[in-house]
Formats: structure tokens, sequence, C-alpha cells
């Protein structure tokens, strides 16, 4: 049986959506910025 590949996984989601790579680019700093002023207690994944 063929695998599912689009299951995704935690090292995945961390690669692409994780804080170091929003700390990588201006927007994802400005994400991370509006994130932390509206108090959320997780920043990103």
């Amino acid at each position: 049986m063929k695998k599912n590949l689009k299951t995704p996984t935690n090292i995945v989601g961390k690669r692409k959506l994780g804080f170091r790579a929003k700390m990588a680019t201006r927007l994802g700093r400005k994400t991370l910025a509006r994130r932390r002023q509206k108090g959320r207690k997780q920043l990103c994944m």
C-alpha cells in the first residue's frame, strides 16, 4: 500500500513555519512582533 505523502511531520513544519524560519526574513520578524504585541502565548510552531 502506498504511503500517504500529505501527512505533515513536525520537522518539516518547523523548517517551514518555525521560529528560526520566521526570524530569517523581514516579514517573518514583523509577524512575530505582531503576535507578541497581541499577547500570544505561542508565537509559532
